[in-house]
């Protein structure tokens, strides 16, 4: 199926729609290094409106199949159909799904996509299989992907501690954000296993954590070096004010007094650059509930 079919055959009604929305990581404290390699961490995952779309459709003969396309990611390797075939075989159902997922939040962006993409496949499966499992089993099943994964099961706003699986939903007030990512792709285990990263950061409290005068991103450096583009992104951005970039990726936030204070900076964007500006959201949209959704507004694509 190609993207230019799909959009008329997914106006049948046998397809549901979900969005996937993108995170920051309002800080990101790395504490440690497990005897596995896996780091501890603490962050607190803010949800944004700017998302991938998802449709689904189910099937009777149990296939996980996905009928998009994705630039460089094989199906087998497509964190979306992983999902799909981690629940099914988590819960040993007989159905299947035809999957289509169209892109909007940069890959290697420190946005939580594939993520993302993986969490809201968990959640929206659970309804449309009606397996009626609790978010927190969800969240297991979604750990074993990716500790991002389970922030997206629970699919609300939340501090990420352990390597990122243990989660502790919190309520976030409502906020507006300017994000610009630089047009690179930053490989999370290059900056993991990079020798400037900082691995031994006190933990914070959970009031400390959850106040913007704390914020503080610990692979910045790590990035930053590797990645001249985003550095200078980060650069353009302090110009303005304070600003970081979320997780280990090539974006860069800022939180703005309003939409329009957004726009005015992304209207002087260099044309390489990608930009939104996106409201938070306190939970992630569930099936119908998407079409209040409106989404972060990108002058700059």
């Amino acid at each position: 199926m190609t993207s230019e079919l799909a959009s008329t055959q997914l106006a049948d009604p046998k397809w549901q729609r979900w969005l996937s929305p993108a995170k920051l990581n309002l800080g990101l404290r790395i504490l440690g290094r497990r005897d596995d390699g896996y780091h501890l961490l603490q962050t607190v995952f803010q949800l944004i409106d700017l998302a991938d779309v998802i449709h689904l459709r189910t099937r009777t003969d149990g296939r996980i199949n996905r009928v998009s396309e994705l630039s460089g990611v094989a199906a087998c390797d497509d964190l979306a159909v992983k999902a799909a075939s981690a629940l099914q075989a988590h819960t040993g159902s007989a159905l299947g799904v035809d999957l289509h997922v169209a892109k909007q939040i940069p890959m290697g962006a420190g946005l939580g996509g594939g993520s993302s993409n993986a969490g809201t496949v968990l959640r929206a499966l659970n309804r449309i299989w009606r397996l009626h499992l609790p978010a927190d089993e969800l969240a297991h099943v979604g750990a074993q992907l990716g500790a991002d994964v389970a922030v997206f099961a629970h699919g609300c706003c939340a501090i990420g501690e352990g390597v990122g699986e243990k989660i502790t939903p919190v309520e976030l007030p409502k906020r507006r954000f300017l994000v610009v990512c630089a047009p690179v792709h930053v490989p999370t285990g290059q900056i993991f296993s990079d020798r400037r990263l900082t691995r031994d950061s006190l933990p914070s409290t959970i009031r400390g954590l959850l106040s913007d005068e704390c914020w503080r991103n610990d692979c910045e450096t790590a990035v930053t070096e590797r990645f001249a583009d985003v550095a200078e992104v980060l650069a353009w951005m302090r110009a303005a004010g304070p600003a970081q970039i979320t997780g280990t990726g090539a974006a860069v936030y800022a939180q703005v007094a309003d939409k329009a204070t957004a726009e005015a900076r992304l209207a002087q964007l260099p044309d390489a650059w990608r930009g939104w500006s996106v409201s938070s959201l306190s939970t992630a949209p569930e099936g119908a509930d998407n079409d209040s959704f409106t989404g972060g507004t990108s002058p700059s694509w």
